[in-house]
Order: C-alpha cells, then sequence, then structure tokens
C-alpha cells in the first residue's frame, strides 16, 4: 500500500497545515524544540498554517502543569499557532467512534495477552516483541479479552520522508497486530494521532525520527479509515553524551525560556542550517529563519551526539 504522491488537502483549506504535538510529561526539552522548530518552520516557509495538540491521553503520564508550561515555553521561543490548542482528552469520543468503524469491518479483535506472555512467544521486531497472532482466530477458553488489535497485512507500507528518503515495511512482518485500545481502555497513540491529524486537516507532519517506524502503522490506519495521508519528515534524533535520545525519561535539562536565543541558534545549527547572522531577538530569529528555512538541507541525522551530559549518573 503506498500513499498518494501528494497529500489530500482538505477542500477550502490551506495548502499547508501543520502541527507540533508534544505530550504533557514534563518540561519541553531540547529534543522537542528541534522538532518544534523545524516544523513551525517549514509550515511558515510555505504560507501554511501551524497548529498545536497537547496528546494528553495516557493520563498515567501526564504531569500537572506540564501543558501549561509547554504552551509557556513555546510562545517564549517565538511560536504563535493559529487555531486554539487540541486536546487529546476532550477526543476520547472520536477514537471511540473510529475503533467502532473498524470492528464493523472486521478488521480488529480483542486479545487477551500480558507483555510478559507475548515476549515469552515471539521474535523481537523492530518495536519489541512481534505480535504472534494468538488471539487472531479467537480468545483462548475462559479469558476475557484486555486490549483490542487491528489486523494488519503482509503488503509493504512504504512513502517518501522529505528527510529521509524511501522508508518504510511490512506491519505484518515488522510490528504484527498492533493495538488501538490498551488494557487499561485507553485509546493507543496510533489510533489517536491519525484520528486527529484528520480532523486538524493537517497536510504535511514534521516530527523527531522516533516516530519513523510509527508511519506505517498509522498509514494503514489511514487507508482502513478512509483518511488522507500527509506529507512526512522526520528531523534527527537529539542524543546526549551516551548516544541516548535526549528525552523527559533521560532527565533530560529543560531549555531556558528566560533565554531563547542560545538554544534556537543552537536548533538551527542541529538541522543543517545557514547560519544565521544579526540576529539578536526572537522576532529577528524567526523573520530571517523563515526566509532562508530548506528542508533538504536538514541531515537524516547528526553526526555525533551532543556534548549534553544527562543527570543520570550510568550511560
Amino acid at each position: 500500500m503506498r500513499p498518494p504522491a501528494e497529500p489530500r488537502v482538505p477542500q477550502g483549506q490551506p495548502i499547508y497545515r501543520g502541527r507540533f504535538a508534544p505530550s504533557p510529561t514534563g518540561p519541553l526539552h531540547l529534543g522537542s524544540l528541534l522538532a518544534a522548530v523545524a516544523s513551525y518552520a517549514d509550515a511558515r516557509s510555505h504560507g501554511g498554517l501551524w497548529v498545536l495538540r497537547i496528546e494528553d491521553l495516557d493520563r498515567l503520564r501526564v504531569v500537572p502543569g506540564a501543558s501549561e508550561a509547554i504552551q509557556k515555553t513555546l510562545a517564549a521561543f517565538g511560536f504563535e499557532w493559529d487555531e486554539p490548542v487540541l486536546l487529546q482528552s476532550t477526543r476520547l469520543a472520536a477514537y471511540e467512534s473510529a475503533l467502532e468503524q473498524l470492528q464493523a469491518r472486521g478488521l480488529v479483535y480483542g486479545c487477551v495477552c500480558s507483555r510478559a506472555e507475548i515476549a515469552a512467544q515471539s521474535i523481537l521486531g523492530i518495536d519489541g516483541p512481534i505480535y504472534p497472532g494468538t488471539c487472531r482466530q479467537g480468545l483462548p477458553p475462559g479469558r476475557q479479552a484486555r486490549s483490542l488489535r487491528l489486523k494488519t497485512t503482509a503488503e509493504p507500507i512504504l512513502f517518501q520522508d522529505r528527510i529521509q528518503g524511501e522508508q518504510g515495511h511490512a506491519v505484518a512482518e515488522m510490528v504484527g497486530d498492533f493495538v488501538v485500545r490498551r488494557a487499561d481502555g485507553i485509546h493507543a497513540y496510533q489510533l489517536a494521532v491519525v484520528v486527529d491529524d484528520a480532523y486538524q486537516g493537517i497536510t504535511h507532519v514534521v516530527r523527531g525520527a522516533d516516530l519513523l517506524l510509527s508511519t506505517p502503522r498509522q498509514i494503514l490506519l489511514q487507508g482502513y479509515l478512509g483518511l488522507p495521508t500527509p506529507s512526512y519528515a522526520h528531523v534527527p534524533l537529539v542524543l546526549d553524551a551516551c548516544g541516548r535520545k535526549l528525552s523527559k525519561s533521560l532527565a533530560a535539562l529543560p531549555i531556558d525560556p528566560q533565554d531563547p536565543l542560545p538554544a534556537l541558534r543552537l536548533v538551527w545549527r542541529l538541522l543543517g542550517q545557514t547560519p544565521l547572522s544579526g540576529v539578536k531577538s526572537v522576532q529577528s530569529f524567526w523573520k530571517v529563519a523563515i526566509s532562508t528555512w530548506r528542508i533538504e538541507r536538514v541531515p537524516p541525522r547528526l553526526s555525533a551526539p551532543l556534548g549534553i551530559r544527562p543527570l543520570v549518573k550510568a550511560c
């Protein structure tokens, strides 16, 4: 299954609608800023709109006050979103409606398997153990479904990433049937992001390369639900001194909203863009950055990890 060469733009919508969709699990860090700058610069350089979505679906991971803090930090760094902020926690009915559509077509089934059970009887794939299809033909006697899984196909799903080049794989072979509603009742990220991108009319997704392997699953869901496939671009990951992804889970130092320019200049350099001269304010940074942005200059990966020491002791 291949997505269309160009995104299908909703009638009456601008040709470019971009977005940034952080999870409120802590303060914004440098890796998130890299993705935000790339998505914002790409949208504005195309004369497009840019919207902000807070992905607060996983209630257990949400940190109180983090959503507000992220928005304040983004504002301090000069980001301006064109529509009210969308909270995933307000969209549960939409996700359930999408699930009902999939169930009506026989594309979803209940699963009793725990993570330990799956790990014990499966091989390792690109994103953890490949689900072996234990419950695809029905539940074992005397057990009740814990989660809902999507039936996948063996046909390769390929797409042209604007930074990473041609990407993709056969989801059934590399991932297996994946969860669309978790055992705790929370709708899975893969389903929610697809439904929300379509709802917001997103035509171009620019995000971190940690989500690159998720894209074929999302394209598969888009096809099943009859939703448009955006254009994708995955920016390289920022690594710490140990070569690990810089993230909240590694206690990465948050960026400083009181002094935005140093972080903006660093991110601009990491994105492979032409060095900016004469920039002395956030406003002047964005004026020059938007006019000179070229996504073809973004490297697929960073050549070396940043010399950023994580707050955890061991690598």
